[in-house]
């Protein structure tokens, strides 16, 4: 991260000597920064509303609920993992903190998970099967709750900011299958085998295990069938289907709360607490990407990358604009959010961009930080196909992305820029949109002067993301997945 932040403060120098343009380049390193300040105390409230809901669900016995339902599915993926082994337990515990965005959660069982998986490693050093494949489901960034990226939408006035929930379930599934997919995939391959020691060992567990029954699936296909069901009814509905998303959420969240005899509203307060934590922990990691991304869109950079790259982004119906964010997910959650931020800001929360841009963001996770992070933790590093198993995560979460938007939210505007552009020369954000037009309708006539404002810049999270993965909102720091 700190070469690639470095390169885009260079290009921005650079783009403004080419252009002419310095004194715009300085200045919006400094109204960027100040929005990166503003954006996340203009966020606090959601983190806040989410997190502590998430506590709610987390006293009732929700993680717990989430982690039988897939440990079925993990024992058939997991062949050379006993299903008694305590590297099974932690895995299964953090997939389910991570598939209900408890990113603080997850972290810790994640590293236990890879203390107990090098237990069972034959050679040191060297990443196990196991760990790869363990590493690409994190990677892949597996979330059922996009509540970082709908708080941001909300944040920037979004009419639906649940919208993106089915087209993140969409996406974040793609990217999982095709992450476990291509790990096992490559583990065949004689250029990514595992150590001879470690295949015999592998072998001879998985010949001991017992043959599970399709029984214990059942549960989980029902899940994923209401599930299905859900992202159907807004294909079918629509927004009259995507707007009680959020209200029938928050009511089942704490209804669960309720039937299982939890102090609902102060477990709330407790968990919303940390939402003030959060929002100051991301504040340096927002001012750092936004001022860099913003000396760079001044410096006419941007648009000389979007112009370049067009007819590849074209070509699979990516907005030239998004691009920035897709090749800035794998490599920082604090990054992205920064990036998606901006788009949203710049093109309004319910167009194209923008919500392709907050359901890109919340389908995969910091590839490249989470390999860091847990092989770092156990002293791996021969890590074999953990990369290319993640990347493929990352482009199948994007391409996923967009076919989810298209399909399920059709008829978006690319941009809402040109109406932010009338009012404040492109920088106002989406919220103040609406207001501005009824305000300048009557009063054209009277009006006059170039428009300048200096309201607030904002700027995308999550974490996951914690991004994300995550924690509502991605950071790298700790590492969401």
């Amino acid at each position: 991260m700190n070469i690639v932040f470095y390169a885009i403060v260079l290009l921005a120098v650079v783009f403004a000597a080419l252009t002419g343009t310095p004194a715009e380049v300085g200045k919006a390193a400094l109204d960027s920064s100040k929005g990166a300040v503003e954006l996340a105390i203009g966020l606090v409230g959601y983190i806040a509303l989410f997190l502590g809901l998430m506590k709610v669900v987390e006293e009732a016995g929700g993680l717990k609920w989430m982690a039988r339902l897939i440990r079925p599915v993990l024992i058939r993926l997991f062949p050379d993992v006993p299903p008694d082994h305590p590297a099974m337990g932690a895995m299964v515990m953090n997939i389910a903190a991570n598939a209900l965005g408890l990113g603080n959660a997850a972290t810790p069982f994640g590293l236990k998970a890879m203390k107990e998986l090098n237990e069972l490693n034959k050679e040191q050093g060297t990443a196990t099967n196991a760990m790869v494949l363990f590493l690409a489901i994190n990677t892949s960034g597996l979330a059922l709750l996009p509540t970082g990226m709908i708080g941001l939408r909300n944040h920037f006035g979004s009419l639906d900011p649940a919208a993106i929930f089915p087209t993140t379930l969409f996406a974040t599934a793609c990217s999982t299958v095709v992450g476990i997919s291509v790990a096992k995939f490559l583990s065949r391959l004689p250029m990514f085998a595992s150590p001879e020691a470690q295949r015999e060992a592998d072998a001879r567990l998985a010949a001991q295990r017992e043959k599970e029954s399709l029984a214990d699936l059942v549960p989980l296909v029902l899940f994923g069938a209401a599930v299905v069901g859900m992202v159907f009814g807004v294909y079918v509905y629509g927004e009259a289907a995507s707007a009680w998303i959020l209200p029938a959420l928050i009511l089942g969240m704490l209804t669960v709360g309720i039937v299982r005899g939890v102090k609902v509203y102060e477990v709330f307060v407790k968990g919303a607490k940390e939402g003030f934590d959060l929002a100051i922990m991301i504040i340096p990691y927002l001012v750092a990407i936004l001022a860099a991304v913003g000396m760079f869109k001044k410096s006419g950079g941007l648009d000389a990358l979007v112009k370049l790259l067009s007819p590849i982004t074209s070509f699979v119906g990516m907005p030239g604009e998004v691009l920035p964010l897709a090749l800035m997910r794998p490599l920082s959650g604090s990054g992205a959010f920064g990036i998606t931020s901006s788009l949203v800001e710049t093109h309004g929360a319910d167009s194209m961009i923008g919500t392709l841009a907050t359901t890109m963001n919340g389908s995969t996770d910091t590839t490249f930080y989470v390999l860091a992070v847990y092989f770092g933790s156990v002293g791996v590093s021969k890590i074999r196909h953990a990369v290319p198993a993640g990347l493929a995560a990352d482009l199948t979460g994007a391409l996923a992305a967009i076919l989810a938007v298209r399909l399920l939210l059709p008829g978006l505007p690319l941009s809402l820029a040109s109406t932010a552009d009338e009012g404040s020369g492109g920088d106002e954000p989406t919220e103040q949109l609406a207001s501005e037009q009824e305000e300048q309708a009557p009063s054209a006539e009277v009006q006059s002067g170039d428009g300048d404002d200096d309201s607030a810049q904002k700027e995308d999270g999550e974490g996951e993301d914690g991004d994300e993965p995550a924690t509502p909102l991605p950071s790298d720091p700790p590492p969401s997945r």
